[in-house]
């Protein structure tokens, strides 16, 4: 273990984190970054960014955090590759143990872990993960060119997921349990302009009852429609796009959380958590927004929040 003590440690490189270090570096605070396993966040995965204010090109969501990360890093943020494995977190010094084996202390620690995608738990999701089954278009679309796919979900993210689909598959089913969305109403028409050329096709009021294959790869989805018929659609990938988990779990007992494990704050400045020094930011403590500048602002906000606290 390290004499050093940190003035801040900011856990998580997506926007909340690195908005944070920003604004911590300008503050003289010399903050330590440490990325977590996916440097860059869930972000990097987003093929378009339609909605990230002066960005109007549509820039990737790995070109974007590319941009932010090299801001952070020109204004001194030291940025460490790990993840962290345990945390102390009640105590006038945290202390904070990585993969690595390094155990880092620090005076303030800001949060920003972000979420990890939901999965529908049915039978067969889980022995097809990495076989047919995945969160991120992206990652895997690929795999799929020129075949049939299904994405699950009705909110911005599986239309978003969709489209890139359409791109680069035969025909890409949307399937969602209700006949409305919750997606920007921008994407929807986007797929439904697809759907009216035969690329797409939108299966509402349909549930998933399980995700069949070979043994080795995907072959079919059955679904349950809300008329109690049943359809089986032949495809050779599902992509769950359903939302997020708050990746929380090794700061659970440490400070408060939720039921849904979602962080807890304005116990006292508006982003300080249930222990004194320790604050969070981004979708990790917001249930309800989990949009990139919304995660971006909580971030701007933390670093001040532990600025204030350290004067």
């Amino acid at each position: 273990m390290s004499d050093k003590i940190e003035k801040v440690v900011i856990i998580g490189s997506g926007p909340a984190g690195c908005t944070a270090a920003i604004y911590a570096s300008r503050a003289g605070l010399e903050p330590l970054l440490i990325t977590g396993s996916e440097q860059g966040g869930q972000l990097t995965t987003t093929p378009e960014i339609g909605n990230w204010p002066g960005e109007f090109g549509n820039p990737s969501g790995f070109d974007l955090m590319d941009k932010l990360q090299k801001h952070a890093k020109a204004l001194g943020t030291r940025f460490v590759s790990a993840e962290v494995k345990k945390a102390i977190l009640r105590g006038a010094i945290k202390e904070l143990t990585l993969s690595s084996g390094e155990t880092i202390r620090s005076s303030t620690v800001i949060i920003a872990t972000g979420a990890k995608p939901r999965y529908l738990g049915v039978p067969g999701e889980e022995q097809y993960k990495g076989h047919g089954v995945s969160a991120c278009a992206t990652c895997d679309g690929f795999f799929y060119r020129g075949k049939d796919v299904a994405v699950l979900g009705g909110g911005s993210a599986a239309f978003t997921e969709a489209l890139f689909l359409s791109n680069i598959c035969n025909k890409v089913y949307l399937v969602h349990r209700r006949d409305g969305f919750r997606a920007e109403k921008v994407l929807v028409d986007k797929l439904k302009a697809v759907a009216a050329s035969g690329k797409a096709e939108m299966v509402l009021g349909a549930v998933t009852d399980r995700v069949n294959g070979d043994g080795n790869a995907v072959k079919s989805l059955s679904l349950l429609l809300n008329d109690g018929s049943k359809r089986d659609l032949e495809v050779s990938g599902i992509f769950v796009a359903i939302g997020h988990v708050p990746a929380t779990s090794v700061f659970a007992d440490e400070i408060e959380t939720d039921a849904e494990g979602y962080i807890t704050t304005g116990h006292g400045a508006e982003t300080q958590t249930s222990a004194e020094g320790v604050f969070a930011a981004g979708d990790c403590a917001d249930r309800i927004y989990r949009q990139a500048i919304t995660s971006a602002g909580q971030g701007c906000k933390a670093a001040l929040d532990a600025e204030r606290y350290l004067s």
